[in-house]
Formats: C-alpha cells, structure tokens, sequence
C-alpha cells in the first residue's frame, strides 16, 4: 500500500494563489482565473502521493539547500518541502519573476 501524504499550503502560498486569481480574474477572466486555481490544486493533489517527484529548485541547489522541491506548471512553479507525513507548500510564482528573490524573502520568513 503506498503512503498519502498530507498536503498543505502555508499562508504565503495560499496568499500566491489568492494574489495570481485574482489578477488573472480582473486582467482576463474569471473562467481563466478558475481554471488556473483547478490547475493549481490537481498539480498539489499529485504530492499526496508522490511528494519526491520534484526537482530541487536550481536557484536552491546552487546554494546547496535540497530539502525544497519544485513542479512546474508552466508557467508558474510549486515550490515545496517534504515532511514524514506531510508537504508544506511554501511559494507558487510565475517562473518569470525574481525566483531568487522570491524564494530567498519566503524562505527568510520560515526562519531558515
């Protein structure tokens, strides 16, 4: 029988989702904006059970951090850490952005 992890947000991704819909929503539509958040959730459903499938972010590998993973969902990136029982997703951005900035801010905020 294969583990289910539990998979949560943290107030900083839930505000990302909440942040890009709603931009979405009021610069193209909210059927875009809907449809992105259903995106958003089926790609964190899949860590349920494969929470190892992701890449370490390159921005955090340079730095010789591997304990956060990514999945791309182009063209926005999930970043993500895997507990014993659980994932915590800590930042959903668009990969056009300052993702070293982004990451560096967030992860600065978890106390790390």
């Amino acid at each position: 029988m294969m583990n289910r992890y539990m998979v949560r947000l943290t107030r900083g991704a839930e505000r990302d989702l909440d942040d890009i819909a709603s931009y979405l929503a009021r610069e193209a539509s909210p059927a875009i904006a809907s449809a992105f958040l259903d995106g958003m959730l089926e790609k964190a459903a899949e860590l349920e059970a494969f929470p190892e499938r992701g890449a370490v972010p390159r921005e955090l590998d340079a730095l010789g951090i591997s304990t956060f993973r990514q999945l791309s969902a182009k063209p926005y990136r999930i970043i993500y850490r895997v507990g014993t029982t659980d994932v915590a997703i800590i930042l959903i951005a668009d990969c056009r952005r300052d993702m070293q900035a982004l990451l560096e801010r967030r992860l600065l905020g978890l106390g790390l």
